[in-house]
């Protein structure tokens, strides 16, 4: 995952041996002030302890092999910001996606050595040293000829002095820049040709699509498509991103790449057929249909680049893990967790958990060490207990079965640590798994620290410290959360899906970027959940307590709402004259049914917390009202005139009463439109 996006080709750290920095920071009082700006900051990382030295400020490099190759500049450890900076103030700017090559090769004239330098010139299959006596800057290519003395690694033996002659005149002494690594100097003469090489490599080896010019042509390529291509490339460098959503965007491009080369293919065949026959018909819905799968790739690789849709919509990962189910010989297991079995610990356990029932039937009991190894061994209907100790595990507890874990104490005195980096610490796909009394600590994780991806989980008594998200209840599980405490997560506490059933109960959930958030189900394939929150205090967030995402057209269908007061905040859809005075009655009572149950909590002096359950439940009830009247309008247009219009027969909300929200940084409730 380390190696990101980078493509294949470059000579990248992998490859190299780091070399000490030459000299100190320095910038020569000839250096253009646009060159001084584009490459270096006074805060960079650099060597600042040589200011008044001239040289260069760039590291170097030696390439592996048995061939002795000179030093090259090291370039492609850039951070973020200098590659954002050069990108967008001095190479793309504004320009169009159909402009990008002339603006780099404007860019490349001001900054980059015509010749005098030398360079390797690096392939899949061979490396060899060669001088530039010449650039093209429209084409983006130097003009080369072998270096003296004759220099080459090759995983072959035929690439002879004749041999990179011969191929050298095939090519007319051209090369396309992004495949020479500049030869270092420690003069600083050719720090800016460094740079600026890499600059274009980087951006043609992990920016550039082939289709980016068949795009809209706007002035905005570097915000539709640089910038986030770029984050998500820094991302995935920095763990960011869960490895089987790099997996599935690495899949999605090879495929998105291989329908547009069939798509010119195509294209280029019907341009030179000059006959109406029934095999260019033919080639033209073949076409067609080339074109449609190509524009769901690109979506789907857009949904993937953008940081924020990548974070609201979530990765959605189909759990792989298989259930074993009941054990051949049918008996249940009871799994004991200790690092130390000592004997009075022993006797608890034997008086508490497992002789309870004198007259129960033999239990076999098996002992571990870790938990990780414990759960590893279950089959359905074991049981986990975990003794106290702090515990360090390096893997993901993969639940499948319905089993029960439970820490033998309080949750602060049975701790399970993650280590390592992994992209889930709880991953539950059990028909009905119980978690009790533990604490978890979640540490270089990119997904949360439990997951529920179907079935039912319940936890109770625990609490979970957080390092990304928190609890994530995909579609059609349901997942069931008392008396714990959750923190910490950079994004939301709890991830609500569509079709899940989410209950929580005397819950804290804080110290979060938001509380819980809760997905678009405004789509029609997806079902609404049913939600539950009861004496929750959710508290401290930087965000919001909760927050409802859902799409831009929700706003947009508002325009023609014909009544709306403050005091009521649900939405009332416009319908024809006919039935617009029933379905206002029909909203009120539901309104009236979901809020009465406050009415015990609103005579107390708890006047902001009420006010939020109240926010969230009349904003839920306007998006379920917005969902039933979408799916009535579809029906009516089918000709089936008999829609439901009992929105409490949805049973969405189970109940939301007596949560208290407290010191959330924008509010108890908040809607995320995309």
């Amino acid at each position: 995952m380390a190696d990101g996006l980078l493509a294949a080709g470059g000579l990248g750290s992998q490859a190299m041996v780091p070399q000490p920095e030459r000299t100190g920071w320095a910038v020569e009082e000839s250096t253009a002030p646009l060159e001084k700006a584009l490459f270096q900051d006074e805060d960079s990382c650099s060597d600042c302890s040589n200011h008044d030295k001239r040289g260069t400020s760039l590291q170097s490099f030696v390439p592996e092999g048995k061939t002795h190759f000179p030093e090259i500049f090291q370039t492609s450890q850039l951070l973020f910001y200098e590659r954002f900076r050069a990108y967008q103030d001095y190479i793309l700017a504004d320009c169009k996606a159909s402009e990008v090559r002339e603006f780099t090769a404007e860019f490349l004239e001001k900054v980059l050595e015509p010749s005098g330098w030398r360079a390797v010139w690096h392939t899949n299959v061979f490396e060899v040293l060669v001088e530039v006596t010449d650039v093209d800057f429209a084409a983006l290519k130097a003009v080369v000829r072998l270096a003296n003395p004759y220099l080459c690694e090759s995983q072959v033996s035929t690439f002879t002095l004749d041999c990179m002659n011969e191929l050298l005149d095939l090519k007319e002494h051209r090369l396309p820049l992004q495949e020479l690594w500049v030869v270092f100097d420690d003069s600083g003469v050719f720090d800016q040709t460094a740079l600026a090489v890499e600059h274009v490599r980087f951006f043609y080896q992990n920016i550039w699509r082939s289709w980016d010019e068949e795009e809209e042509d706007e002035y905005d390529y570097f915000v539709r498509c640089v910038e986030p291509r770029l984050r998500l490339h820094y991302d995935i460098l920095e763990d960011r991103v869960p490895s089987g959503l790099i997996v599935d965007y690495r899949n999605l491009l090879s495929q998105c790449e291989d329908s547009y080369r069939k798509f010119l293919n195509l294209r280029s065949s019907l341009s030179n057929c000059n006959s109406d026959s029934e095999q260019e018909n033919i080639s033209m819905v073949e076409g067609l249909k080339l074109y449609s799968e190509m524009e769901q790739l690109k979506q789907k690789l857009k949904l993937i680049e953008n940081p924020l849709l990548r974070y609201v919509f979530g990765y959605q990962k189909n759990s792989n893990i298989q259930a074993k189910g009941i054990r051949p010989n049918g008996q249940k297991v009871t799994h004991v967790v200790s690092s130390t079995m000592m004997t009075g610990l022993l006797r608890s356990l034997l008086r508490d958990r497992l002789c309870q029932e004198p007259c129960k039937e033999e239990t076999e009991i098996q002992f571990h060490s870790d938990p990780l190894s414990a759960i590893n061994a279950c089959y359905e209907g074991d049981t986990v207990i975990v003794c106290p100790g702090h515990y360090m595990v390096h893997g993901t507890f993969a639940i499948a079965d319905s089993i029960e874990l439970e820490g033998y104490g309080l949750p602060d005195d049975i701790v399970i640590e993650k280590r390592g980096k992994g992209d889930t610490f709880v991953d539950c796909t059990g028909a009905d798994i119980k978690i009790s009394s533990i604490k978890f600590i979640q540490h270089d994780a990119v997904e949360g620290i439990l997951i529920i991806h179907r079935g039912k989980t319940t936890l109770e008594n625990c609490v979970l410290q957080c390092e990304t998200t928190g609890v994530t209840v995909r579609t059609s599980a349901e997942f069931l959360m008392k008396n714990s405490d959750l923190y910490g997560a950079k994004g939301a506490g709890i991830e609500i899906y569509p079709g899940s059933k989410c209950t929580l109960s005397d819950n804290g959930i804080h110290h979060c970027k938001e509380g819980i958030l809760i997905k678009d189900f405004l789509d029609e394939h997806y079902d609404i959940p049913k939600i539950s929150m009861v004496n929750n205090v959710i508290h401290n967030n930087e965000g919001y307590g909760v927050v409802l995402v859902k799409p831009t057209i929700f706003s947009d269908l508002q325009e023609n709402v014909q009544d709306e007061t403050e005091e009521n905040r649900a939405l009332k859809i416009p319908t024809s004259e006919e039935a617009d005075t029933a379905e206002r009655v029909d909203l009120e009572e539901l309104i009236q049914c979901t809020t009465g149950k406050m009415e015990l909590y609103a005579r107390s002096n708890l006047s902001e917390q009420v006010e939020g359950n109240c926010e969230i439940v009349n904003e839920l009830v306007a998006a379920s009202t917005q969902k039933g009247q979408m799916k009535k309008k579809r029906l009516s247009e089918l000709g089936i005139t008999q829609a439901d219009d009992n929105l409490m027969s949805q049973e969405m909300f189970v109940s939301i009463v007596g949560n208290q929200f407290k010191w959330n940084g924008k509010g108890s409730f908040g809607t995320f439109l995309f």
